[in-house]
């Protein structure tokens, strides 16, 4: 009874920022975004991930053509440049966990009645990266700027759906509305 209480408390307790996805965005509110309708990728890689770099092209190239914008690959007939660009790290947490005996805190350090165990356990994942500038393509101004982080899974096909996901979350509200 013990071992199933402390294993549904662990399933219950993961770290939340394995969990969560988290986008910001940012841009220039003096840009007449109205005025871009066409882009270019400049070359260069976004990931050390040949297919990274196709799933994340494949997804922004998918959300901007939604918004009205059309790729190029001329770079003198485009009126914005795109740039992405991916980044990992390991991430750790610890989760400790309190069982048995009724011991709480008391007057100088701990009182009450009976015995308990702590047990910590370390939590390794790794959280992925996205970061997206979009310039303007003659003066290289940037214009906007968007950043998405979300854990990385060991299934590709899991990691293909976050990367739609997190483009979707940056241009949710693009282009940005022009500000007085």
């Amino acid at each position: 009874m013990r071992a199933s209480t402390l294993l549904l408390a662990m399933l219950v307790l993961l770290p939340a920022p394995a969990l969560a996805q988290k986008v910001n965005t940012d841009f220039d509110p003096a840009a007449d975004f109205s005025k871009y309708k066409t882009y270019f990728w400049p070359k260069g890689d976004i990931s050390p991930n040949s297919l990274v770099n196709d799933r994340v092209t494949f997804a922004i190239d998918s959300q901007l053509k939604a918004k009205g914008w059309q790729r190029v690959d001329d770079v003198n007939k485009a009126d914005a440049a795109v740039v992405a660009n991916v980044a990992t790290k390991e991430q750790k947490s610890l989760n400790t966990f309190y069982t048995g005996g009724m011991g709480m805190w008391g007057y100088g350090g701990w009182g009450g009645m009976g015995m308990g165990s702590a047990t910590t356990t370390v939590n390794t994942y790794t959280d992925g990266t996205m970061v997206l500038d979009i310039f303007d393509a003659k003066t290289r101004k940037l214009i906007f700027r968007a950043t998405g982080t979300d854990s990385i899974s060991d299934n590709p096909q899991k990691n293909a759906k976050k990367i739609t996901k997190v483009a979707e979350k940056m241009f949710k509200k693009f282009p940005p509305k022009p500000t007085t």
